[in-house]
């Protein structure tokens, strides 16, 4: 419920700071006394756009506040997730300055429109007879009747089902997207590795390769050059080794000679037995080199494949063409995990079915049993404010696609008179019609659930007599369990009320002020007397109204 409202500086309002109770509070005043302006006022404050005209002193900001308490809605979560304070009394501030910008807060911490928006929405509902279009909604039509019906839970786990389904189902028809682009390409990427698997390929492979096909492609030319040193080693009179014999002999009788060679002659020494070990590799190469054209052209062809390779994927090294190859493979792997994965998405969403189908028909069978109780539950208020041959029927059409209320679309249909069909409420009702059929659903709505705290702007007007005392006491006993405002004309609603406010306007020199005050017993009678007979109090009116008030 609202607890207090404070506005300064709004269109004609300097200064306002007013209290509320539980229950019913009613508001009455001259026409263009103000009382659009305190609902202007209001409505800024629960999240509707604002320009610098509201400013009353284009020298000043606009501010109005509204606390609230909140602790029977259970919106701890819906805090969490905005990251906002939680209180359970709750403060909501809008600040319009000069230069047209505006600000929002909740319990002090900034916000843009949007969560201040959804909040509100939760916690008053402002219904005038613009509102009544809300009516023609199947959403609301759905809320109505699932509240008479009992819904709640299961609507709840309907809805998560649903969520849940449709994700899936996203996903179900992204994945068999995927699949189907992949099984296009699939096969040239399959070609692709298997070109690049067969090559066995490894970081380091060019290199021998390459100087195995520089070996094979110039063996006559490496064995003449093998023969020709094998043959300056071991040729018998200037051959390395004769020189090398001659040179250690020298040495040898150096070494006797004096001690300090001998370390010329072991060098020597180590030579001849590196030059001898040199000269058997030799000839081990030269038996074991020979001309291979095979091998020579296989090599070459798997150096040639290896450069077409380079040039086909855009490479230049073969640790690039390695990652290529591994790409590929991730990819065609990744292909094979994704039909598993439909298949299981597919399984997942047979399952979902299954439950929103379950949950689907129980929605409806207690729809079914809820909708002539409903019926009975308007047309007996509905009957209260002038309406006696008014009847309502709903029906329930089976579609074959889950929706978010169900397997099934829903109609309020009306009839305003005896004989006559009933047709679609939107088609059919006038008006005040409407404003009647509106309250006596929230009226209804108000004893299954918890509702906002409500304001009726006017929409008893047209009314009079009998039908006005029944509206009156509709909005009392609603407000029995919740809080309820009436902006009002009439003074048996007006009488009604548990608080009473008069919205009037004050002239101060050359401005104009509207001001709202709460009224006492005495005052409530004159302003119901006035309401009665105008603005001479007779002494028949003022015993009107203190009837009206006893």
């Amino acid at each position: 419920m609202i607890t207090s409202l404070k506005i300064s500086n709004y269109a004609l309002i300097e200064h306002l700071d007013i209290s509320f109770d539980s229950g019913m509070t009613c508001i009455t005043g001259e026409t263009g006394a103000g009382k659009s302006i305190l609902m202007g006022g209001l409505g800024l404050v629960l999240g509707k756009r604002a320009d610098m005209s509201v400013l009353k002193d284009n020298q000043k900001k606009c501010v109005i506040e509204a606390s609230f308490l909140i602790d029977k809605y259970n919106l701890q979560d819906f805090f969490e997730a905005s990251g906002l304070d939680y209180e359970a009394e709750t403060l909501l501030r809008r600040e319009i300055i000069p230069t047209g910008k505006s600000r929002a807060f909740i319990n002090d911490t900034p916000v843009n429109l949007d969560p201040l928006v959804r909040l509100s929405e939760v916690l008053i509902d402002v219904h005038s007879q613009l509102e009544n279009q809300s009516l023609f909604k199947n959403e609301y039509q759905f809320l109505v009747l699932d509240a008479i019906a009992g819904n709640q839970e299961t609507l709840k786990a309907y809805k998560n089902k649903l969520s849940e389904y449709q994700t899936t189902q996203r996903e179900y028809e992204h994945l068999k997207s995927l699949n189907e682009e992949a099984a296009k390409i699939q096969d040239y990427n399959q070609f692709l590795y298997d070109e690049l698997a067969s090559e066995e390929l490894t970081p380091d492979m060019l290199t021998p390769l390459e100087e195995e096909i520089d070996q094979l492609s110039n063996v006559e030319a490496l064995q003449q050059y093998l023969s020709q040193g094998i043959h300056l080693i071991e040729e018998e009179q200037i051959g390395l080794l004769t020189q090398f014999s001659g040179l250690n002999a020298l040495l040898n009788d150096a070494a006797s000679k004096s001690k300090n060679l001998n370390v010329f002659k072991e060098r020597i020494n180590s030579l001849s037995i590196e030059l001898k070990d040199i000269l058997e590799d030799l000839i081990n190469k030269q038996d074991t080199l020979e001309s291979n054209p095979v091998l020579l052209e296989r090599l070459s062809g798997r150096w040639d494949k290896i450069q077409n390779l380079f040039q086909k994927h855009q490479v230049d090294n073969v640790e690039d063409l390695i990652q290529v190859r591994d790409q590929l493979e991730k990819k065609l792997e990744e292909t094979q995990d994704l039909g598993q994965k439909i298949n299981a998405l597919k399984e997942r969403l047979t399952g979902l079915e299954q439950l929103l189908e379950g949950l689907s028909k129980q929605l409806h069978e207690n729809r079914k049993k809820a909708t002539p109780k409903l019926c009975v539950q308007m047309q007996q208020i509905i009957s209260r404010m002038g309406m006696q041959n008014a009847r309502f029927r709903i029906d329930l059409t089976s579609v074959d696609q889950f929706l978010g209320n169900g397997k099934e679309q829903i109609d309020f249909l009306f009839s305003a008179n005896l004989g006559s069909d009933f047709k679609p409420i939107k088609k059919v009702a006038s008006g005040g019609e409407m404003s009647r059929i509106m309250l006596s659903i929230k009226a209804i709505l108000s004893r299954f659930k918890q509702l906002p705290s409500i304001v009726f702007d006017e929409i008893d007007t047209g009314v009079s007599g009998a039908v006005s005392n029944e509206i009156a006491n509709i909005m009392a006993h609603m407000s029995e369990n919740m809080q309820v405002f009436t902006i009002t004309h009439l003074p048996q609603v007006a009488a009604k009320g548990k608080q009473h406010f008069l919205v009037y306007k004050e002239v101060r020199g050359n401005t104009t002020v509207t001001k709202l005050k709460e009224l006492n017993q005495e005052d409530r009678i004159k302003e119901l007397a006035q309401m009665l007979s105008g603005e001479e109090l007779t002494r028949t009116a003022l015993d009107h109204a203190k009837q009206l008030l006893n």
